[in-house]
C-alpha cells in the first residue's frame, strides 16, 4: 500500500510554488559574486578548497558549488547525473525548511491520528510520521520531474515505485531517518543511493523489474549520500571518488564544498550505540565495549559513548571523528541506510559491516530487509569484529 497523499490547508506550511521545482540557472551579479566570496572568509574559516585529483591545480575554485562538482568544472559525471542532482538538493532543501518550520508539529492534525501506512513493517515508535510522509512525496516528485529516474524505491512504500521508462537510473531511499526526534529539535537525514538502470531486465513486467532494479548489491552503488538536517544543512556524497560534504549557504541557495575528500581517522575514541540495552547483547559486543572504554584495547585510550539516536547524525560525528557507530540488532534497512552508507564509509576509508560481513557484498533479497550496522573507523571495525559475537538476535521487552 502506497502512502496516502497529504492535503494540508495552512499555507504557512507549503512553500512558495516557485520552491515546487529546481529554478533555472541564473546569472549572478557583480555584487552577488563578491558577497560569496566575502562568505569564504567568514569566522576565519577559508572555503578555497581543491575536489582532490579530479581537478588540475590551476582549476581550483574559490567556491565549488554541489552541481559545480559534479558537473565538467569537477567530476563531470554526465549530464543525466548532474539532473539528478540538481532536482534531488532542491527537494532536500524544500524538506529542510519543513523541518525547521514552527508548523511542521501541527501536520499530523491534518492527516489523522494514523500518520499512513509504511512498507517497511514500521509500527509503534518507527510508524510514519506526517514529515515522513511528506518529505517522501516532495523527493520523489522531484525525481519525476527530472526524468532520468527510472525506479524509487522508498521507506516508506511497501513496493518500488516506477516513473519512466527512459531513466537510466534507480533511486532507493530513506526519506527522512529519525524523524520521532523533530519535535525535540535533534537533527534528521535523508539517506539515498543511486543505480544504474537493469537494462537486462526492461522487457520484464513492470513490477517485477522494478524490484529487481530496486535489490541490487551495494557494490554496483553509483553515487550515495545523506543530507543532515541540523544547525547546519550538509549534503554529503560519493560518487566512488572520495567522499565530500557541501554545506548549504541560506545567503544563495547554493551546497558549498566545506569538506573535501573526507578521510575517516584509522581509529577514533568514541562509540555509538544505545547502551541502555547492554544486558540484552551478546557476550562478544558486551567485552569488546567494556574493554574499549576501559582503554584496554588495541587502541590504548578509554573510549567515550555518544548517542544522539538519529542514524545520519551519529554517522556524520563518526565520519569526521573517527570510531564506531553501531546498531548491533536487526533493526536498519540493508537498502535504503547501510547500503549508502556503507558505500560512503569505505569511500572514506572506513568500513561497513553487519559483524561479521562487508555490508556491500551482501546481496539483498527482500526490500525492506534489516540487519545488524556497524559503520566507522576500519581498525575499530576491525576489532569489534575480532570478538566475534556482536550481533544481537533477539530483543526482550522491546520492538523491532
Amino acid at each position: 500500500m502506497h502512502c496516502p497523499s497529504i492535503h494540508l490547508k495552512p499555507s504557512s506550511v507549503i512553500l512558495p510554488k516557485s520552491h515546487l521545482y529546481p529554478p533555472k540557472p541564473r546569472q549572478f551579479l557583480l555584487q552577488d559574486k563578491l558577497h560569496r566570496l566575502a562568505m569564504t572568509s567568514f569566522g576565519g574559516f577559508k572555503a578555497s578548497v581543491q575536489t582532490g585529483s579530479s581537478l588540475s591545480d590551476d582549476r581550483v575554485n574559490e567556491l565549488t558549488t554541489l552541481i559545480d562538482y559534479v558537473g565538467k568544472v569537477g567530476i563531470d559525471a554526465g549530464d543525466d547525473l548532474v539532473v539528478l542532482i540538481q532536482h534531488l538538493q532542491y527537494a532536500c532543501k524544500r524538506i529542510a525548511s519543513l523541518v525547521a518550520s514552527p508548523f511542521n508539529s501541527s501536520l499530523g492534525k491534518y492527516m489523522g491520528s494514523s500518520g499512513g501506512g509504511s512498507s517497511g513493517g514500521g509500527y509503534g515508535r518507527d510508524a510514519p510520521k506526517p514529515l515522513d510522509i511528506l518529505s517522501n512525496e516532495i523527493i520523489q516528485s522531484a525525481l519525476k520531474n527530472s526524468g532520468k529516474v527510472a525506479v524509487v524505491a522508498s521507506e516508506e512504500d511497501d513496493a518500488p515505485v516506477w516513473l519512466t521508462d527512459h531513466g537510466p537510473f534507480v533511486m532507493v531511499m530513506d526519506p527522512l531517518d529519525g524523524s520521532r526526534n523533530i519535535d525535540a529539535s535533534i537533527p534528521t537525514g535523508t539517506i539515498f543511493g543511486v543505480y544504474n538502470r537493469l537494462i537486462e531486465a526492461d522487457q520484464l513486467p513492470r513490477e517485477e523489474k522494478a524490484l529487481l532494479n530496486s535489490l541490487q548489491s551495494g557494490a554496483r552503488l553509483v553515487a550515495s549520500g545523506y543530507v543532515l538536517y541540523s544547525s547546519a544543512t550538509i549534503f554529503c556524497v560519493t560518487f566512488g571518488s572520495g567522499t565530500h560534504a557541501f554545506t548549504l549557504d541560506h545567503s544563495t541557495g547554493d551546497f558549498i564544498l566545506t569538506h573535501p575528500n573526507i578521510r575517516i581517522p584509522p581509529q577514533g575514541q568514541i562509540y555509538s550505540v544505545n547502551d541502555a540495552r547492554y544486558f540484552d547483547w551478546p557476550e562478544g559486543l558486551r567485552r569488546y565495549i567494556d574493554t574499549v572504554r576501559q582503554g584496554k584495547g588495541r587502541y590504548p585510550k578509554k573510549y567515550s559513548a555518544r548517542y544522539i539516536c538519529s542514524l545520519v547524525a551519529d554517522f556524520h560525528r563518526t565520519l569526521l571523528y573517527g570510531g564506531v557507530a553501531m546498531n548491533p540488532r536487526d533493526h536498519l534497512r540493508l537498502v535504503y541506510e547501510a547500503n549508502p552508507l556503507s558505500f560512503l564509509a569505505e569511500q572514506a576509508g572506513g568500513k561497513g559491516s553487519n559483524g561479521k560481513n562487508r555490508i556491500l557484498s551482501i546481496q539483498p533479497v527482500k526490500l525492506h530487509q534489516r540487519l545488524p550496522l556497524f559503520l566507522g573507523s576500519p581498525e575499530d571495525v576491525d576489532e569489534l569484529e575480532s570478538y566475534g559475537d556482536v550481533q544481537q538476535k533477539v530483543n526482550p521487552g522491546y520492538e523491532v
